[in-house]
């Protein structure tokens, strides 16, 4: 497994950067190994629902999990408030970085994941093949 580190700064949106970076090293078959940091407003899209909720304040990064793809990715994290109470979803642009984020990704040298969307879920879902090179 290839790895790799980066470090997002304030305000930058966590889903877009993940995204950019991924298609910028052409990572096709990854995953979130961790993440730790922090935001400050979060958008997410809860379970079986189609609408986006939008939580304001500031929340702990407490866990993020997903696949990446040069194609899209498929990502659901978990956040606590000033309280410990946690919400989470399937994250969506608009998680906008409070102080920091610190994100390890793994790749998967040997497959690529792409996304075809599926008639069934109506969403874009994993197709994971063999890598031939």
């Amino acid at each position: 497994m290839k790895t790799y580190a980066i470090r997002l700064q304030p305000n930058q949106d966590l889903k877009t950067s993940l995204e950019n970076y991924v298609r910028e090293n052409q990572i096709k078959a990854g995953v979130v190994l961790t993440c730790v940091g922090s935001l400050n407003c979060a958008t997410l899209r809860m379970a079986n629902e189609t609408a986006l909720k939008t939580f304001e304040g500031k929340f702990e990064i407490v866990s993020l999990v997903g696949t990446f793809s040069t194609d899209g990715c498929h990502l659901h994290i978990a956040l606590s408030d000033k309280n410990g109470n946690m919400i989470g979803g399937h994250l969506k642009e608009g998680c906008i970085i409070y102080t920091t984020a610190e994100i390890a990704i793994g790749e998967i040298e040997n497959l690529i994941f792409t996304r075809i969307m599926d008639e069934d879920t109506g969403f874009k879902e994993l197709v994971v093949k063999p890598r031939a090179d």
